[in-house]
């Protein structure tokens, strides 16, 4: 029987919480506002995605909130904490994968632990066990240029969850892979946050995505990029291809439709 997660309902803290953000590039009449004002309070153990066209500032809020780039205005906080500068307790994966050429997949999972000075030989067992996840467990000697695009990004998703970061900030990791492998993936990585329950960030341009995946799904109209609706998603998980065939998942759709053909880009 599928177990129905309510949106929010594990969240017993605020852990990513965001206060008047905005950014805007360079100044006077050249300057670009990229992004916000936005206000936004993500709790423990959610999956909110951000779903918006190109050009929005999805990426540059991730940025933001990882501590790799400085909001012109507003706060940040994660598990409290003002973000200041670059965060080393999350998880990160990006749209084009980390993975170095001269490590084997096993090696660059083990790359993550080493830059954090985290012994290898205490996370074995985690290492085995994520590769095993997400089918990956006899490629764990092979290099990167002999897997394809879809077992490349599965190497990246372990890489990116071997620490156990409490947040995982997930920037348009399947854009490029064909519909199949990025439906198989999509499997594996909800099936990683329903075993472990990390708070996770995911990026993306699809709709069908952001509802398979997400308990909420934050609307982020175009640019400057402002959240102006969230939709809670009250599906059972895990979403197989019952709960993407039923009435509920088409109304949740039809709703986002409508607000994006409100603002012209649908």
């Amino acid at each position: 029987m599928s177990a129905r997660v309510a949106p929010g309902a594990d969240s017993t803290r605020a852990l990513v919480e965001l206060d008047g953000v905005a950014k805007t590039f360079g100044s006077g009449d050249g300057a670009v506002h990229a992004f916000g004002p936005v206000d936004l309070t993500i709790g423990e153990g959610e999956f909110v995605s951000l779903l918006g066209p190109s050009g929005c500032g999805k990426s540059t809020l991730m940025l933001m909130i990882a501590g790799l780039l400085a909001p012109s205005a507003g706060a940040i906080r994660i598990a409290g904490r003002a973000v200041t500068g670059p965060q080393t307790d999350i998880g990160i994966m990006f749209q084009d994968n980390t993975l170095v050429p001269w490590r084997t997949v096993r090696g660059n999972i083990e790359l993550q632990l080493e830059m954090r000075g985290i012994a290898v030989a205490e996370r074995a067992a985690r290492i085995e066990e994520l590769l095993a996840s997400v089918q990956l467990k006899g490629f764990a000697d092979r290099h990167p240029y002999e897997l394809s695009g879809g077992m490349q990004q599965r190497a990246a998703f372990c890489q990116a969850m071997v620490h156990d970061p409490a947040t995982m900030l997930l920037d348009e990791p399947l854009g490029k892979l064909d519909a199949m492998t990025r439906e198989a993936i999509r499997r594996d990585l909800q099936a990683l946050w329903m075993a472990r329950r990390p708070t996770v960030i995911f990026v993306t341009h699809s709709i069908e995505e952001a509802i398979q995946l997400s308990t909420r799904v934050a609307v982020v109209s175009p640019r400057p990029g402002r959240i102006d609706e969230i939709i809670d998603i009250d599906l059972p998980f895990p979403r197989d291809f019952d709960v993407k065939d039923s009435p509920e998942f088409t109304r949740y759709g039809r709703r986002i439709h409508e607000i994006f053909r409100g603002y012209g880009v649908l």
